[in-house]
């Protein structure tokens, strides 16, 4: 059975570079565009990780991560955050919030699905 990734990101461009990028990886991709909705995408679906973008509309990432880390069912579900402000600029925001791991925007396609790849292992 494929790996579930929710990929919350408003910019329609990134969600589609984001969607090849993992489905020809074989995983299974389910994408949201707001905080909000992705936030009850991840409470009431499952999901192998959440891939979450920093700004959004509504709640940003960064409340959407909090909240996911204060419920019990997400407490401990995987969460890459994406940022367009350059890695070193959320990283350490990223750890103390919980996120497994930061990456920036525009991404290389093969390194992004090797780091996806390497978060899931981690979790398993």
């Amino acid at each position: 059975m494929a790996q579930r990734i929710l990929v919350v990101e408003d910019s329609p461009v990134i969600q589609r570079l984001i969607g090849m990028t993992l489905k020809s990886g074989g995983f299974e991709v389910e994408f949201s565009d707001s905080g909000t909705d992705g936030l009850e995408k991840a409470l009431t679906a499952t999901h192998d990780v959440v891939i979450l973008d920093i700004g959004l509309p509504g709640i940003d990432g960064w409340e959407v991560l909090e909240a996911l880390r204060a419920n019990e069912r997400t407490r401990s579900l995987p969460v890459i955050v994406l940022t367009a402000h350059g890695r070193a600029k959320v990283q350490d925001e990223a750890d103390s919030k919980g996120a497994n791991l930061a990456l920036s925007k525009p991404f290389n396609p093969g390194e992004f699905r090797a780091a996806v790849t390497s978060v899931l292992a981690q979790a398993a």
